[in-house]
């Protein structure tokens, strides 16, 4: 072999172990938990349009909003676009005076991305009230309830107390998604100008994470703007709105999509981790999309538009006094990658225990007919048997549950652990249809409930360290040949 050769070899190595190491230093990510957020289902549109009336350019089995404790429609609210799925009690009850009616699954105005034809709209655990001379429109669906429905609903519904069974693992899986998405270090800065709250990423990372502790309303707690700085393109958007009372007040966000706000609304998540009392507010068609991870929590969305997805483990009121009417819910998938969520292991050790065995003696005697056999002794020896059993950890990891609403299905939950898979089908309910979901999970790969994405690069660490081990090795060969 060439010197030549021989170098470029160890060029190369060295290369390729450097390649892998800052392909490892980016890490792997996260979506959101239960496989919540994208577009789902082989009708999703390649790209969502902006706000509009005209016809449907898809359709998305996913849920746009999941409620884990009540849903009140109050005042003006008038829409809700896309699945709604609801662990609590579904309640119509808006101001008199006002249009009477409150849509479901398809609305006049929204991405104009509705759920299948035929499919769940409304999904609730609880019952659904519609107070008298007021309507529940979901024409083209069902209202699939677990409880009692009382009030006029437009379109077809299922009553089946096992309506909200394949959702039940959500809310949980949300508070502890959005407990964990508040401790990531922040990459950016957060400033209330007054005007606006102005937020600086770092202009680099993948993720920008901001941690905010203030209310982004201005200094009488009226609407303000909101910029973005320093966001590299394609960049994920986490904002931590930390605090036990925390509102966003804002005009900051348009039904076209030429803003910048709205050009980040796919990849932007308005995290309330700790919130008993939230709100989205203002007259903004506000994007991106929205947890509220605190299961007491009660978040108040007034806003005319809300563009993306809404997830609260607690209870929601969709609309408010003074707001006009109007408030509507958009269907707009979520496409973003979170922090990784590492889960804590169960250990179970068995104590050693042992066993011992008593000797026991077995006299047998023959009766003699002509042959007498004189009496026999067998006696068996004290046999100790000490059996220990080794401490076994067992380690458990459930991946996430993708589920979406339609007639007619099961949910499928896989987990698999180690070498050993197993599989629960929940029957769905007269009238649901839940996607299959498969997610694996592998026993030590501190993953947690929430699936994982992200490149597995081990392979070329240990490629390009060999192929520069190698490289060296010759290099070193053919001096010490050159020199005798």
């Amino acid at each position: 072999m060439s010197r030549t050769r021989a170098h470029l070899l160890g060029v190369f190595g060295a290369v390729a172990l450097v390649a892998a190491v800052g392909l490892q230093g980016i890490g792997s990510a996260d979506p959101l938990p239960g496989g919540l957020g994208p577009c789902v289902g082989s009708q999703c549109p390649g790209t969502h349009p902006p706000v509009n009336n005209d016809g449907f350019t898809g359709r998305d089995e996913g849920i746009n909003v999941f409620v884990g404790g009540d849903m009140l429609v109050r005042f003006g609210a008038a829409e809700a676009e896309g699945l709604v799925v609801v662990g609590g009690d579904f309640d119509q009850n808006k101001a008199p005076g006002g249009s009477p009616i409150y849509n479901i699954g398809i609305v006049g105005v929204g991405s104009r991305v509705p759920p299948p034809d035929g499919s769940d709209f409304l999904v609730t655990g609880g019952g659904v009230s519609i107070v008298a001379d007021q309507r529940l429109v979901g024409e083209g669906g069902v209202v699939h309830h677990a409880g009692a429905l009382t009030g006029q609903v437009v379109g077809d519904t299922n009553a089946d107390p096992d309506a909200f069974a394949p959702y039940t693992n959500l809310a949980s899986q949300l508070t502890t998604a959005s407990q964990c998405y508040k401790t990531a270090a922040a990459t950016g800065t957060a400033v209330n100008q007054g005007y606006q709250t102005l937020l600086t990423g770092d202009g680099t990372s993948a993720l920008q994470v901001f941690n905010v502790d203030f209310d982004i309303a201005s200094a009488s707690g009226g609407a303000q703007g909101i910029e973005f700085a320093g966001i590299p393109a394609g960049a994920t958007v986490l904002v931590n709105m930390l605090g036990a009372d925390r509102k966003i007040v804002t005009f900051t966000g348009e039904l076209a999509d030429g803003g910048p706000v709205n050009a980040l609304r796919e990849r932007l998540l308005w995290n309330f981790p700790d919130a008993t009392a939230a709100g989205v507010n203002g007259s903004a068609q506000f994007q991106g999309s929205v947890l509220v991870g605190n299961p007491a929590s009660m978040t108040t969305v007034t806003v005319p538009g809300l563009n993306g997805r809404f997830f609260s483990a607690g209870s929601l009121t969709h609309g408010g006094a003074n707001t006009g009417g109007g408030q509507e819910f958009h269907a707009y998938p979520f496409n973003g990658d979170l922090p990784s969520c590492a889960q804590q292991t169960t250990t179970t050790t068995a104590e050693p225990t042992t066993t011992t065995t008593e000797p026991t003696t077995t006299t047998t005697t023959t009766e003699p007919t002509t042959t007498t056999t004189e009496p026999t002794t067998t006696t068996t020896t004290t046999t100790t048997t000490t059996t220990t059993t080794e401490p076994t950890t067992t380690t458990t990891t459930t991946g996430p549950t993708t589920t979406s609403g339609g007639p007619g299905s099961t949910t499928t939950t896989t987990t698999t652990i180690g070498a050993t898979t197993s599989s629960t089908t929940v029957a769905g309910g007269t009238g649901t249809t839940v996607g299959p979901t498969t997610t694996t999970d592998v026993v030590g790969s501190g993953s947690d409930d929430l699936a994982q994405t992200g490149a597995n690069v081990g392979w070329s660490v240990v490629v390009g360290g060999l192929l520069l081990a190698g490289g060296t090795v010759v290099l070193v060969l053919l001096g010490r040949r050159r020199k005798s």
